[in-house]
């Protein structure tokens, strides 16, 4: 069996001025992984103790030495079993895959390092920060078989010289799905009370919330259990009233798990336990892991949505259609209803009603099948809300009505 090629020595060649700088910076008395940082910004493929070596070997000059007694780095390049050692205590009992290593340093030590580089002349140097940084990745890696990944962790570890100390950040878990809300008295969000802001108070019972349970606590609850997450943050496609049923395929929804400390989840499971306690009032599918990208992408999108409607009022069918026929597609000039205008700004958002069916009218009510643009405020286009919504289908039919009951029936966000 012929063996495999040896792997090509990195080339190294120095320069004359750089051989310079080296001269200079002999009698400071560095260690290998520091001298080598003042040219870790030219030649690839080499650590920084090798850039040392091979610069000593072209003066023909030792190899140089020093470690805690290193000017610039204080030995820190030569203490990596007590940072392993931190790194561990301060990660017991918690899953993960995926890390990244960050440093906080003395500014004084790092403006010393500048200041010598400086004085020598060198163009090249890597700071001591961001070379501790990769080496102590490197060791956490071969430690503990987890995966450096600076743009994807799953946790931030920092070492703080100064205080002798490892502080984890745990980054959010993320799922996503689509929810259907049949029961007409949850909100979609947690919702503090307003009196005590979420503090309890006699008004609330001592639950700070105005809402005994929502769609997130209830969708929240078996997968908290599972990752001993701290919290959780909701975020929908939108979101109907409280007292609206949401149906059909489902809003998508994503689900921000805080500080989780366990990252596994058996995700059949927390749909298992979710039909168990949220049964006739909340259903989700398709739940499965997701990320921060898709938070944006829910909360940004904008599709349409339709709706079904039952309206208290008594007008001949005649003149219902004749009414919807006139709306449809036509611009309507919604303010900022009065119910959320404390919340939002106070400005007209031009809407439109794209399609529209009677479905049923009779006893001094009617039912309506719609299909509007993202943003349309449905209950304030039936009613009037005072003249805000214009045209409004109130003053069309020349008669008060009043919404009774309102169903979304879908979300058209997997349309084309």
């Amino acid at each position: 069996m012929t063996p495999e090629p040896a792997a090509p020595t990195p080339t190294f060649l120095l320069s004359e001025e750089q051989l310079a700088v080296a001269r200079r910076l002999l009698p400071k008395g560095l260690c290998a992984e520091c001298f080598g940082r003042v040219f870790g910004r030219h030649g690839h493929g080499l650590t920084n103790p090798e850039r040392a070596a091979r610069v000593a070997a072209a003066l023909s000059e030792p190899v140089p030495t020093a470690t805690t007694s290193c000017p610039l780095c204080g030995g820190a390049f030569h203490r990596w079993e007590p940072w392993l050692e931190r790194v561990r205590s301060a990660m017991v009992d918690l899953e993960w895959h995926r890390f990244s290593c960050g440093s906080r340093w003395d500014p004084e030590r790092l403006a010393f390092e500048e200041a010598v580089w400086t004085e020598v002349g060198s163009a090249w140097g890597e700071s001591a920060r961001g070379a501790f940084n990769r080496e102590l990745g490197k060791r956490v890696e071969a430690a503990t078989r987890a995966t450096g990944a600076p743009k994807d962790p799953e946790v931030v570890l920092l070492a703080d010289l100064p205080a002798g100390r490892v502080e984890v950040t745990i980054l959010p878990l993320y799922l996503e799905g689509r929810y259907r809300k049949l029961d007409r008295t949850l909100p979609q969000t947690r919702w503090p009370c307003r009196r005590c802001d979420g503090r309890g108070c006699e008004t609330c019972g001592g639950t700070g919330k105005t809402y005994r349970e929502s769609v997130e606590e209830l969708v929240a609850a078996p997968v908290l259990e599972q990752t001993l997450g701290e919290g959780t943050r909701f975020h929908g496609m939108g979101r109907e009233d409280i007292d609206a049923r949401m149906l059909g395929t489902g809003r998508p929804f994503v689900l921000e798990v805080l500080r989780p400390r366990r990252r596994t989840l058996d995700l059949a499971l927390v749909v298992a336990r979710l039909g168990e306690t949220a049964a006739g009032r909340v259903e989700v599918e398709g739940l499965r892991l997701s990320t921060a990208a898709r938070v944006v992408a829910v909360k940004e999108a904008s599709p349409e949505k339709s709706y079904r409607v039952e309206i208290v009022g008594a007008s001949p069918e005649a003149k219902i259609k004749e009414a919807l026929a006139f709306v449809v597609g036509r611009a309507i000039a919604q303010r900022t209803p009065t119910r959320v205008v404390h919340r939002r700004s106070d400005r007209v958002r031009p809407r439109r009603i794209l399609a529209a069916r009677l479905v049923s009218a009779g006893e001094g009510r009617f039912t309506l099948d719609l299909r509007a643009e993202a943003g349309t405020y449905i209950k304030e286009w039936v009613e009037g809300d005072g003249g805000r919504t214009d045209p409004n289908l109130s003053g069309l039919l020349g008669e008060p009505l009043s919404v009774a009951h309102l169903d979304v029936l879908e979300i058209h966000d997997q349309e084309g």
